[in-house]
């Protein structure tokens, strides 16, 4: 007697699942609403008086520094968060500043990788890749915009303010602060959706398509 063998049911791609493309690109739309807005709302109320910038005069500044009003960080929880306000010419935490064009480019072929790597890589059920996509996109598209406009990135958030290194550790520097890095929600967004993707990866299985395997193997006889 012939038996036919068991096919597995077809996982979907999420590029053909309506639910896929809503958890990606609400994340990514109120992600991006969620960071301009801070960045703005920050600007305008951490200092005495609201801080306005234009390019013309960040690219004219030497010292970006001075295009911000003096203040004094606002606490918002005692040794755990304040905003201050400064200027970062670079990428996250402040690396490769100067470099503005370098890093408009390659936001954008990372928001576009992204985009890749949702369609190719991910099925329809895996939601924390989706949501960690459109993470990614809110974040880097919330700093492209500040590069684009201002020509430098708008930071505020300062976690563990005072809390310093034991042991007499430091910073390359000599920071000896356990978090010297002023960043913005954007930043945040880009380190979750990190980790979201990781755990992603960690959790999934190897994708082999049952449906494409032997599907003309010949079927079994007893």
């Amino acid at each position: 007697m012939s038996t036919a063998q068991p096919t597995q049911p077809k996982l979907e791609k999420s590029s053909r699942s309506l639910r896929a493309w809503v958890v990606l690109l609400s994340v990514s739309i109120l992600g991006l609403i969620a960071d301009l807005w801070s960045k703005g709302y920050a600007f305008a109320h951490v200092a005495p008086q609201p801080v306005v910038l234009t390019r013309e005069d960040v690219l004219s500044a030497h010292d970006l520094g001075y295009l911000i009003n003096q203040h004094e960080p606002m606490g918002v929880i005692n040794r755990v968060l304040e905003f201050t306000l400064v200027l970062n010419p670079g990428a996250v935490f402040g690396i490769g500043a100067g470099q503005r064009w370098f890093f408009v480019v390659f936001t954008i072929l990372a928001v576009v990788i992204s985009m890749v790597l949702f369609v190719k890589w991910t099925l329809a059920k895996d939601w924390m890749a989706h949501a960690g996509f459109g993470l990614i996109i809110a974040g880097g598209i919330g700093n492209l915009y500040d590069r684009l406009v201002f020509a430098c990135v708008r930071d505020f958030i300062h976690p563990l303010p005072n809390v310093h290194l034991p042991f007499g550790l430091h910073w390359p520097g000599g920071n000896t602060e356990v978090w010297p890095y002023v960043s913005n929600v954007a930043d945040a967004f880009l380190i979750v959706g990190i980790g979201m993707l990781m755990i992603h990866a960690w959790r999934m299985p190897e994708h082999t398509d049952d449906n494409e395997q032997d599907e003309s193997a010949p079927a079994t006889t007893e």
